[in-house]
Parts: C-alpha cells; sequence; structure tokens
C-alpha cells in the first residue's frame, strides 16, 4: 500500500501561507526608531520585533550598528548628551596672552560637519547653530 498520493482531492497535512512579495525594505530612520525603543529600560528586544513586524536578528543588528554609530539613533527630548571638548592649545589656561573678543573662535567637528564660531556670540545664537547642525546631521 502506498502512502503518497498524488491525488489533489486529498486534503495535504501541512498549508504554508506566505505573506509579502519578498525582502521588505526598512528606511534607516525607521531602523533607528526601533533600535532606540529596544535601548530603553526594561525593553525586550522580541517583543519590539513583534510589534514592528521584524526579526529579533535584524532588531540586534540595528543596535550594533547603532553602537558603532552607522546608526543614528533619535535624540529623546528628556536626555542630555555631552562630547568631549578638546582644546588645540598647549598652554595652560592662566598662561595663556589675553585674546581680543574678536579673536576668539569655538570650532566643532561632528559627523563630518564642522562650524567656526567667531567672536563672543550670545546664548541664542549658539543654541540656532547647534540646532541647524542637528537638524542637518540628523543626531
Amino acid at each position: 500500500m502506498d502512502d503518497h498520493s498524488d491525488d489533489i482531492r486529498r486534503p495535504s497535512p501541512r498549508i504554508e501561507v506566505y505573506t509579502g512579495a519578498g525582502r521588505k525594505r526598512w528606511p534607516d530612520d525607521l531602523k533607528a526608531q526601533i533600535a532606540a525603543e529596544s535601548f530603553e529600560p526594561g525593553a525586550i528586544v522580541t517583543d519590539v520585533a513583534r510589534r514592528h513586524g521584524c526579526r529579533p536578528q535584524q532588531v540586534h543588528d540595528w543596535r550594533r550598528r547603532a553602537r558603532l554609530g552607522q546608526l543614528v539613533l533619535p535624540a529623546s527630548a528628556d536626555t542630555l548628551s555631552f562630547v568631549p571638548l578638546v582644546s588645540e592649545s598647549s598652554l595652560p589656561a592662566a598662561a595663556e596672552p589675553s585674546v581680543s573678543a574678536e579673536a576668539a573662535v569655538v570650532t566643532v567637528e561632528f559627523q563630518g560637519a564642522r562650524v567656526e564660531v567667531r567672536g563672543t556670540p550670545g546664548l541664542a545664537v549658539l543654541s540656532d547653530v547647534f540646532m541647524a547642525l542637528r537638524r542637518t546631521r540628523s543626531c
């Protein structure tokens, strides 16, 4: 007796359903949003992946890319971030000659952008410069 049959009227013991038309392309901003959500305290990668319809392996990869700086996470409104300040001066601050306010220069290099602010700008001007840098560099 043969267990195998090509009879199409016989019900199949297993049915597989494939949805979608291939690989899904994830935009970088969505990857960053999902990775940032997975970094929140108490978040479980598997649950985050399930909520967004992706695989946990993808979320782990996006988290790794974020740690390496290859994926820029959105900044949280309540999170303060600091960057190191590097001085090119070799003299201690007390030994430096007095410099006029017009000659003072603040240079910021971040993700390929370089911003130089000359003179003594006010807080509003510096804030505008850094907000513009943040918008153009998605940092």
